[in-house]
């Protein structure tokens, strides 16, 4: 896919006008301010409280945009009145797990319980039916995340395949790593 290709435009559940897109090179800043207010809530990601520097994030979208280009990734972000609200991405594995991509989604606390989700993860999935190597999603969830797990589980069909105990360091306290996959 193209960069900057509109794969969606339309409404959240508030009414609030959003726009779903491939990623741009121009898109590096916002990018950057996104992961760094969310790593600052300390929510449900991999960053809990540092910040990512600008050059690191150009090597990270300009690496992400191979991959797209490849045809080894998927990556969509949502965006309202031209600010990110929201990103999720499939990344192909390498070598022997060539056929797995891992599947990535947030979305702003402002957005959140608005549809946002759901409908980012529809059209990833929808999306990635483009990368002909993928056969198996697969992602990994913190237990206390029961809005994502729920999500995963009834509305989009993954099955739990492992669970590393006290995987995750969350707010100073040790919470259950859970492991889902999919078949696509």
């Amino acid at each position: 896919m193209k960069p900057g290709t509109i794969v969606f435009k339309g409404q959240t559940k508030k009414g609030r006008e959003i726009v779903v897109r491939y990623p741009l090179g121009s898109d590096v800043s916002a990018l950057r301010n996104y992961i760094n207010i969310l790593s600052r809530e300390k929510t449900f990601i991999r960053f809990q409280g540092e910040q990512v520097s600008l050059a690191d994030e150009k090597k990270y979208l300009a690496s992400y945009l191979k991959k797209i280009k490849k045809n080894e990734a998927v990556k969509l972000m949502v965006f309202h009145q031209n600010r990110l609200v929201a990103v999720a991405d499939i990344n192909l594995e390498d070598k022997i797990s060539g056929h797995v991509g891992v599947f990535g989604i947030t979305v702003a606390k402002d957005f959140r319980r608005e549809g946002v989700g759901k409908l980012l993860m529809k059209l990833v999935l929808k999306e990635a039916k483009q990368i002909k190597k993928l056969k198996i999603i697969t992602l990994g969830v913190f237990a206390n995340n029961s809005i994502a797990l729920r999500m995963y589980q009834k509305r989009f069909g993954l099955k739990e395949y492992g669970r590393l105990p006290q995987g995750i360091k969350h707010r100073g306290k040790f919470i259950d790593h859970i492991f889902l996959y999919k078949r696509v």
